[in-house]
Protein backbone atom coordinates (compact mmCIF):
# COMPACT_ATOMS: atom_id res chain seq x y z
CA UNK A 1 0.00 0.00 0.00
CA UNK A 2 1.47 3.31 -1.09
CA UNK A 3 -0.13 6.12 0.87
CA UNK A 4 0.92 9.38 2.47
CA UNK A 5 -1.15 11.69 4.64
CA UNK A 6 -0.92 15.48 4.47
CA UNK A 7 -1.51 16.84 7.96
CA UNK A 8 -1.63 20.36 9.39
CA UNK A 9 -3.51 22.68 11.60
CA UNK A 10 -6.75 24.01 10.11
CA UNK A 11 -6.30 26.90 7.70
CA UNK A 12 -2.71 26.05 6.80
CA UNK A 13 -3.34 25.21 3.14
CA UNK A 14 -3.46 21.40 2.99
CA UNK A 15 -6.12 21.33 0.29
CA UNK A 16 -4.40 23.97 -1.84
CA UNK A 17 -1.10 22.11 -1.70
CA UNK A 18 -2.80 18.77 -2.40
CA UNK A 19 -4.55 20.19 -5.48
CA UNK A 20 -1.20 21.25 -6.90
CA UNK A 21 0.59 18.02 -5.96
CA UNK A 22 -2.18 15.93 -7.55
CA UNK A 23 -1.85 17.95 -10.75
CA UNK A 24 1.94 17.46 -10.75
CA UNK A 25 1.61 13.69 -10.19
CA UNK A 26 -1.09 13.35 -12.86
CA UNK A 27 1.24 15.18 -15.26
CA UNK A 28 3.78 12.39 -14.65
CA UNK A 29 1.19 9.70 -15.45
CA UNK A 30 0.55 8.68 -11.84
CA UNK A 31 -2.88 7.31 -10.92
CA UNK A 32 -3.82 9.17 -7.72
CA UNK A 33 -6.48 8.39 -5.13
CA UNK A 34 -7.45 10.84 -2.41
CA UNK A 35 -9.21 10.42 0.92
CA UNK A 36 -10.33 13.52 2.80
CA UNK A 37 -10.93 13.18 6.53
CA UNK A 38 -13.85 15.17 7.87
CA UNK A 39 -14.29 15.21 11.63
CA UNK A 40 -17.75 16.70 11.14
CA UNK A 41 -20.86 15.45 9.38
CA UNK A 42 -20.98 16.01 5.65
CA UNK A 43 -23.37 15.48 2.76
CA UNK A 44 -22.34 15.01 -0.84
CA UNK A 45 -25.96 15.05 -1.95
CA UNK A 46 -28.51 17.81 -1.88
CA UNK A 47 -32.24 17.86 -1.15
CA UNK A 48 -34.31 17.22 -4.23
CA UNK A 49 -31.82 14.89 -5.92
CA UNK A 50 -32.96 11.28 -6.32
CA UNK A 51 -29.82 9.93 -4.63
CA UNK A 52 -30.43 12.20 -1.63
CA UNK A 53 -34.03 11.04 -1.42
CA UNK A 54 -32.98 7.38 -1.47
CA UNK A 55 -30.41 7.88 1.29
CA UNK A 56 -32.85 9.98 3.33
CA UNK A 57 -35.39 7.17 2.97
CA UNK A 58 -33.02 4.92 4.87
CA UNK A 59 -30.74 3.21 2.36
CA UNK A 60 -27.68 1.91 4.19
CA UNK A 61 -25.64 1.94 0.99
CA UNK A 62 -26.43 4.07 -2.03
CA UNK A 63 -24.28 4.21 -5.16
CA UNK A 64 -24.85 6.56 -8.06
CA UNK A 65 -23.08 5.78 -11.32
CA UNK A 66 -22.67 7.54 -14.65
CA UNK A 67 -20.37 6.94 -17.63
CA UNK A 68 -17.75 9.28 -16.08
CA UNK A 69 -17.82 8.60 -12.32
CA UNK A 70 -19.54 7.03 -9.36
CA UNK A 71 -20.24 8.09 -5.80
CA UNK A 72 -20.89 5.82 -2.86
CA UNK A 73 -22.74 6.79 0.29
CA UNK A 74 -22.43 4.16 3.00
CA UNK A 75 -23.71 4.58 6.52
CA UNK A 76 -21.61 3.26 9.39
CA UNK A 77 -21.49 3.48 13.15
CA UNK A 78 -17.84 4.54 13.33
CA UNK A 79 -15.23 5.68 10.83
CA UNK A 80 -13.60 2.67 9.18
CA UNK A 81 -9.84 2.36 9.67
CA UNK A 82 -7.88 4.25 7.01
CA UNK A 83 -6.04 1.13 5.86
CA UNK A 84 -9.36 -0.66 5.36
CA UNK A 85 -10.63 2.22 3.21
CA UNK A 86 -7.49 2.14 1.10
CA UNK A 87 -7.59 -1.64 0.66
CA UNK A 88 -11.28 -1.60 -0.26
CA UNK A 89 -11.55 1.38 -2.59
CA UNK A 90 -8.10 2.23 -3.96
CA UNK A 91 -6.68 -0.91 -5.58
CA UNK A 92 -6.61 0.77 -9.00
CA UNK A 93 -4.29 3.69 -8.17
CA UNK A 94 -0.53 4.07 -7.83
CA UNK A 95 -0.67 6.14 -4.65
CA UNK A 96 -3.25 7.37 -2.15
CA UNK A 97 -2.92 10.85 -0.72
CA UNK A 98 -4.96 11.62 2.34
CA UNK A 99 -5.85 14.93 3.87
CA UNK A 100 -6.02 14.77 7.62
CA UNK A 101 -5.85 11.48 9.51
CA UNK A 102 -3.17 12.99 11.75
CA UNK A 103 -3.76 10.23 14.33
CA UNK A 104 -3.16 7.43 11.81
CA UNK A 105 0.02 5.42 11.40
CA UNK A 106 0.34 6.41 7.75
CA UNK A 107 3.52 8.18 6.63
CA UNK A 108 2.97 11.94 6.87
CA UNK A 109 3.96 15.19 5.27
CA UNK A 110 3.14 18.06 7.58
CA UNK A 111 2.11 21.35 5.98
CA UNK A 112 3.45 24.35 7.89
CA UNK A 113 2.71 28.01 7.25
CA UNK A 114 4.73 30.33 9.50
CA UNK A 115 1.99 32.97 9.78
CA UNK A 116 -0.46 30.30 10.95
CA UNK A 117 1.63 28.71 13.69
CA UNK A 118 5.10 28.56 15.20
CA UNK A 119 4.71 24.91 16.23
CA UNK A 120 4.37 21.66 14.35
CA UNK A 121 1.89 18.86 15.02
CA UNK A 122 4.38 16.06 14.47
CA UNK A 123 7.42 17.66 16.10
CA UNK A 124 5.85 19.57 18.96
CA UNK A 125 4.58 18.03 22.17
CA UNK A 126 4.21 14.78 20.26
CA UNK A 127 7.06 13.21 18.27
CA UNK A 128 5.33 11.35 15.43
CA UNK A 129 7.73 8.72 14.05
CA UNK A 130 5.72 8.52 10.81
CA UNK A 131 6.65 12.08 9.75
CA UNK A 132 8.54 11.93 6.44
CA UNK A 133 8.88 15.63 5.63
CA UNK A 134 7.53 19.10 6.32
CA UNK A 135 6.32 21.39 3.53
CA UNK A 136 6.96 24.87 4.91
CA UNK A 137 7.16 28.48 3.80
CA UNK A 138 9.98 29.09 6.29
CA UNK A 139 13.35 27.42 6.92
CA UNK A 140 13.19 24.92 9.78
CA UNK A 141 15.83 22.82 11.53
CA UNK A 142 14.34 19.32 11.67
CA UNK A 143 15.29 15.66 11.55
CA UNK A 144 13.27 15.24 8.32
CA UNK A 145 13.50 17.04 4.96
CA UNK A 146 11.91 20.49 4.75
CA UNK A 147 10.25 21.02 1.36
CA UNK A 148 9.20 24.34 -0.16
CA UNK A 149 5.49 24.74 0.55
CA UNK A 150 5.17 27.00 -2.50
CA UNK A 151 6.73 24.50 -4.93
CA UNK A 152 4.31 21.63 -5.52
CA UNK A 153 6.71 20.07 -8.04
CA UNK A 154 9.29 19.59 -5.27
CA UNK A 155 6.68 17.93 -3.03
CA UNK A 156 5.48 15.72 -5.91
CA UNK A 157 9.08 14.72 -6.73
CA UNK A 158 9.65 13.81 -3.07
CA UNK A 159 6.58 11.55 -3.19
CA UNK A 160 7.69 10.02 -6.51
CA UNK A 161 11.17 9.22 -5.16
CA UNK A 162 9.90 7.92 -1.81
CA UNK A 163 6.95 5.83 -3.01
CA UNK A 164 7.04 5.30 -6.78
CA UNK A 165 10.70 4.98 -7.77
CA UNK A 166 11.76 1.77 -9.41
Amino acid sequence: MKAVSFVAKSGTGKTTLLEKVISELKGKGVRVGVIKHDAHRFDIDHPGKDSYRLTAAGADTMLISSPEKLALVKRHQASPPIRELIATYFRDVDIVLTEGFKQSDLPKIEVHRSERSDTLLCRGEQHDPTLLAVASDAPLELDVPVLDLNDAAVVADFIMKRFLAG
